[in-house]
């Protein structure tokens, strides 16, 4: 692993739009988890940034991964919800690549295991970027000047021979490069400088480690964090608009699913099928309107909150979770009122304002979209 660690850094270094530097950057975070079916090299991680970065692979040529996921903007784009081609609005918010390669599944509902499985589900989605099949994606690739000879190089193989899954395997490594750590909150806890953190962000830690509860779902361990517990909890957000129709939304989606409707179309063209969450993959009852539990590291700079995007700001989001999330029949049994004080709020919202990475602490904040 410190192999694997000393690459990342070498690999940010040379050729990637995230420049860490070197290895304290990775401070707090555990190791990259990297499938052994695809192992990191630099050559690989530096085509996957290309075809990360490529607008050609969409219906208009005008979408890229990095649209949505934007460096410029903590690899987010900052909209309530993602725009695809010809300006499409989708039903989820975007969220941003940076350590998601420790999430054990891929979007809102984890309906894809891997970063691998993720990359290809965008490319063939009508309001992402809007291609029938994969096919395009690969024409364009072999016929490129110089994409042919990076293939052959990373993969051994010849431009006929190139295939999707090895498209998305180089994607997936570059955004396995996209980590940070090195926080202020990672400086005070885990390399023991306690001056790193204000006195009103210890004050939060505190907040979100025992009255808060903040920690049962976005977790700190002894040695790193990633603040998320991988798992799905309904906290309400976005269930209002479906709940006294909730029955029959479930059936005709049960219905459909069972009859072979691709999930990812239905999530991010059906509002309604959208705010199901969980349950559009397990059809597990009490997964209704459970979603991800996502990262809070580097929260502050990207906002907007929730799956889709409603909420603006830190200190509404720590008001939803301190009246107790919002009222409906699967609400997680963990939500419940807190009771916190307008200073506790403050800071609570000043301790997530501490997880925010070098790298993006100078990143602004500009209105948001409506």
């Amino acid at each position: 692993m410190r192999m694997l660690r000393t690459l990342l850094a070498a690999t940010l270094f040379t050729c990637c739009t995230v420049v860490y530097g070197a290895e304290p950057a990775l401070l707090g975070l555990p190791d990259v988890p990297v499938p052994a079916d695809n192992p990191q090299t630099p050559d690989k991680i530096a085509l996957g940034k290309r075809l990360f970065e490529d607008k050609r692979f969409s219906g208009d040529g005008t979408i890229s991964c990095s649209h949505c996921h934007d460096p410029a903007k903590a690899f987010t784009d900052r909209l309530p919800v993602a725009e695809g081609i010809r300006k499409q609005k989708g039903t989820r918010n975007a969220p941003t690549v940076i350590n998601a390669a420790f999430f054990t599944t891929q979007f809102w509902d984890g309906r894809r295991p891997s970063l691998e499985a993720q990359a290809k589900d965008p490319f063939v989605n009508p309001i992402e970027h809007g291609l029938a099949t994969h096919e395009p994606i690969l024409a364009t690739i072999r016929s490129d000047p110089s994409y042919p000879a990076a293939f052959r190089k990373v993969f051994g193989v010849e431009p006929k021979s190139i295939t999707i899954d090895q498209v998305v395997k180089a994607i997936a490594s570059f955004e396995r490069t996209v980590v940070a750590g090195d926080s202020p909150f990672d400086r005070y806890l885990y390399g023991g400088d306690k001056s790193a953190m204000s006195a009103s962000a210890i004050r939060g830690l505190e907040i979100f480690r025992v009255r808060g509860r903040c920690q049962d779902c976005h977790t700190i361990g002894q040695t790193s964090a990633i603040f998320t517990d991988n798992k799905f909890h309904n906290v309400g957000v976005g269930f209002k608009r479906i709940g006294d129709r909730i029955m029959p939304i479930v059936s005709a989606f049960r219905t459909a699913k069972r009859a072979g409707k691709d999930i990812d179309k239905s999530v991010l063209t059906d509002r309604d099928a959208s705010e199901l969450g969980r349950f559009a993959v397990t059809l597990t009852p009490s997964d209704i309107g459970a979603f991800k539990t996502p990262t809070l590291r580097n929260i502050a700079v990207t906002p907007p909150y929730m799956h889709d995007g409603s909420i603006k700001t830190l200190e509404e989001v720590v008001d939803l979770y301190d009246r107790g999330g919002e009222p409906n029949p699967f609400l997680d049994s963990g939500i419940r009122q807190l009771n916190l004080s307008q200073q506790d709020k403050a800071d609570l919202v000043e301790f997530m304002k501490a997880l925010t990475s070098p790298r993006f602490a100078a990143t602004t904040i500009p209105p948001t979209k409506e």
